[in-house]
């Protein structure tokens, strides 16, 4: 007879809780990622840009913080979104682990102002060791095509925010996490530079964040900057993104070395 493992040997190859996954610097990610089951006020994330409960809460965001452009509006709620679902995604692909983000099997939680408090999970995913011949455009590949191009989609119809708009939004979480993460020693300070600068994701499949950011020397500095403004100028008391903002009129002051 095959003797069966025990409980402590199958518990070895499981995947960890999520919260263990995030550590450090990034352990705040596991407030924004966790099962659906452990997450209060879960709304169901299928359908929920069609519904009357995204524009509801585009709607309480515009009461709680003003502004009444509703391309801004939308494209502020959705620099959230994307903050709070790409960067765990990042974090977690980084310690070889795939979070479950298909957008039909997820769910979100609202803050009291409208804007996205947390993401719920069905599962806690499962590991993977990366593919280092796949590199940054490998990691998003689940992301865009499980959930991004979708809610990109959805936006745009729901409240009409630009697809280009919302890819940029989420290209600079992206690249925050890629190369917050990237192993220290790589050739290229800028460890996401090929998912800008390449035509094709590493399935072959069209890049959406190709053209995103790009690097430009100003002095004796390179800053990062968008192709596309995220229209904060919009809205009242938003700060301008500095450097990073595509529009230089909206471009804040570099502060002085040393401070």
């Amino acid at each position: 007879m095959i003797p069966t493992p025990s409980s402590s040997t199958n518990d070895a190859f499981r995947p960890p809780e999520l919260k263990s996954v995030f550590t450090g610097e990034h352990a705040w990610c596991g407030e924004k990622m966790m099962l659906s089951r452990d997450l209060e006020g879960a709304l169901p994330l299928a359908g929920f840009f069609s519904s009357p409960a995204f524009t509801a809460a585009l709607d309480r965001y515009a009461q709680a913080h003003g502004g009444s452009d509703r391309r801004a509006i939308a494209s502020m709620w959705s620099l959230y979104y994307f903050a709070g679902l790409t960067i765990p995604f990042i974090v977690a692909r980084r310690a070889d682990y795939v979070l479950p983000v298909d957008l039909a099997s997820m769910t979100i939680a609202l803050a009291e102002d409208g804007l996205p408090r947390a993401f719920g999970l069905e599962t806690e995913g499962d590991w993977s060791e990366a593919d280092a011949a796949d590199g940054a455009d490998g990691y998003v590949v689940p992301l865009v095509h499980r959930h991004l191009a979708a809610v990109v989609a959805a936006m745009k119809s729901a409240a009409g925010l630009a697809p280009k708009l919302a890819w940029n939004n989420a290209a600079v979480y992206i690249d925050y996490a890629i190369n917050a993460t990237a192993p220290a020693g790589g050739s290229d300070d800028w460890a996401a530079r090929p998912l800008f600068e390449q035509p094709v994701l590493a399935d072959g499949t069209a890049n959406p964040f190709r053209g995103c950011l790009r690097h430009e020397p100003v002095g004796d500095e390179t800053v990062c900057r968008r192709k596309v403004c995220c229209l904060r100028y919009l809205l009242p008391g938003i700060p301008s993104c500095g450097a990073l903002c595509a529009l230089p009129a909206q471009r804040g002051e570099a502060p002085p070395k040393g401070h």
